[in-house]
């Protein structure tokens, strides 16, 4: 059994409420935390090794470090609640059944940064969430945990929730910051990063949710202590979103000891494949990242057994590994078409790129446009070469990394499952059959 700290009061009845939290030891990091220096808390942060648990994974207290400090300026710090990702669902459920370890973590970090307004930018889609949020907010307020001179330390904190448009391009940091302050969502150029010239051109934290939540134990427990959960430096626990063909879907939060099958298969958590298929593939860390086939998933090219960790799943770089990313785990099984899934991925970022850089914005609809001929029956196999070369011409070419996501699933597809792109190219018909069914072919067939 894994260690719990995110989720261990989880299964307690009405935890969301206030006297609930507290009479179960909630606020007590804030206290200790408060007690402290403000550089003492951001040491502890940095000792602990916590990574960015939003899919980048850069260490925290390394981020915070960079935060400028000029005289007479104000600083924010801002939660990127826009979980939009395809795959991914960790943070939502942290907000609606802990959204007080949410706001204690939230409190903690803008103490030790200086910040005295927080702003957490939510999923327009999560609306029933905000009014959780609102309240607990209202809550702690009342109680002396936000607002003026919080426990007598002179140190003031607001907490603001702004709702989303539902973009998906505002899960980018400095299109969040756009959006944030009133203007269309689309990422700025860096340098200057946030950490210099953010919120209204002033010194700036983004961190998303499940790494605002993760202060609360490394304060209670310490960063040494949670240095030593986990494997390397894959430090503390992470939650998955496990979704697919699995026998158990929903939020897990690992250590980060368990190998990739075992998360999988274990009873603990995926609980194996639905219907007692076979494996064929997974995209491990949300729809971004790529995917691996059932083998490569399993052991890494070096015939270890993968981890799950950050270190062991980009073991290989992209050419045998993948990502962690943002903790989305699709799993897929045996009778699943890959080509199919890669066509709803390249859709999905055609609709949500923001159109600022011509690479994305026309490459997207290009590989969707291509990639639908060739699910569809009308595909070459010159498509197949043309597709890859339209993905490695956005990778890396826009300003922010929306285009890298689009490029990914495309390239790792064609790189692991290129007969499968090919059997569509040759077996047109067959395919649309296997894929829809009969009915769905005939009437497709009758419209061409």
């Amino acid at each position: 059994m894994g260690r719990k700290l995110l989720l261990e009061k989880a299964h307690i009845e009405n935890i969301r409420q206030y006297d609930v939290y507290r009479n179960n030891g909630g606020y007590a990091a804030q206290e200790k935390a408060f007690k402290m220096s403000t550089a003492d808390v951001i040491e502890e942060v940095k000792k602990s090794g916590l990574r960015g648990r939003g899919g980048a994974g850069f260490p925290t207290g390394m981020k915070w470090s960079f935060l400028a400090k000029p005289e007479g300026v104000a600083r924010y710090l801002v939660c990127n609640a826009d979980e939009s990702e395809p795959g991914t669902f960790k943070d939502r459920y942290l907000m609606e059944f802990l959204p007080h370890l949410f706001i204690e973590g939230l409190a903690i970090s803008s103490y030790a940064l200086g910040a005295n307004i927080c702003y957490i930018y939510i999923r327009g889609e999560y609306a029933w969430i905000v009014d959780i949020l609102e309240k607990a907010i209202t809550e702690a307020k009342q109680n002396g945990w936000l607002g003026k001179n919080i426990l007598g330390t002179g140190f003031d904190c607001e907490i603001y929730v702004q709702r989303g448009a539902g973009a998906y391009i505002c899960g980018e940091e400095t299109a969040l910051l756009e959006s944030l302050e009133g203007k269309r969502g689309n990422p700025r150029i860096k340098p200057p990063f946030p950490a210099v010239k953010g919120l209204w051109g002033c010194p700036t934290v983004v961190n998303n949710v499940e790494t605002l939540a993760a202060i609360v134990p490394i304060i209670e427990i310490g960063g040494e202590e949670y240095a030593k959960i986990g494997i390397g430096k894959s430090t503390g626990t992470k939650l998955i979103s496990a979704c697919g063909n699995i026998n158990k879907p929903g939020v897990y939060e690992i250590d980060m000891t368990q190998s990739v099958e075992e998360f999988i298969y274990s009873d603990e958590y995926c609980g194996g494949i639905a219907g007692g298929k076979k494996l064929k593939a997974c995209i491990p860390g949300g729809s971004s990242v790529p995917i691996l086939p059932a083998n490569l998933l399993l052991t890494t090219a070096k015939g270890e057994k993968r981890m799950m960790t950050y270190e062991s799943l980009a073991d290989g770089g992209f050419q045998t590994g993948t990502m962690m990313g943002s903790g989305g785990f699709i799993v897929l099984d045996e009778d699943q078409c890959v080509v199919r899934h890669t066509l709803t991925l390249a859709r999905f970022y055609r609709h949500e790129s923001c159109g600022q850089c011509s690479p994305c914005r026309e490459g997207t609809g290009w590989m969707e446009k291509i990639l639908n001929n060739i699910e569809y029956g009308k595909g070459k196999m010159s498509d197949i070469d043309l597709l890859w070369d339209i993905q490695s011409k956005i990778e890396g070419n826009t300003i922010c990394p929306l285009g890298d996501a689009a490029a990914w699933p495309v390239a790792a597809a064609i790189r692991h499952f290129r007969d499968e792109f090919e059997w569509h190219v040759l077996n047109p018909d067959e395919a649309q059959i296997r894929n829809f069914g009969l009915a769905h072919y005939a009437d497709n067939l009758a419209a061409v």
